[in-house]
């Protein structure tokens, strides 16, 4: 994600987000909705932290893994 924000015109833009919705859907398979949710409240806050930019419009990679996360904000 942090490759992403801060490189927004990469050409690897595409296998990045491809990876991210890997990820979310593992932390899934291995702990449901609120391992993702868990994980994503760590890295927004590493990532703003870290970078000073919000990963939020990122979440969206992950819709469509559980109908609960596109509710979740």
């Amino acid at each position: 994600m942090t490759f992403c924000l801060q490189n927004p015109e990469s050409d690897k833009i595409p296998e990045k987000h491809k990876k991210i919705t890997e990820i979310g859907q593992q932390l899934y398979d291995d702990g449901g909705i609120d391992t993702l949710e868990n994980f994503f409240f760590v890295l927004k806050n590493r990532i703003t932290e870290e970078i000073g930019k919000d990963p939020t419009p990122m979440r969206s990679l992950w819709n469509g893994i559980d109908a609960k996360w596109e509710s979740m904000k």
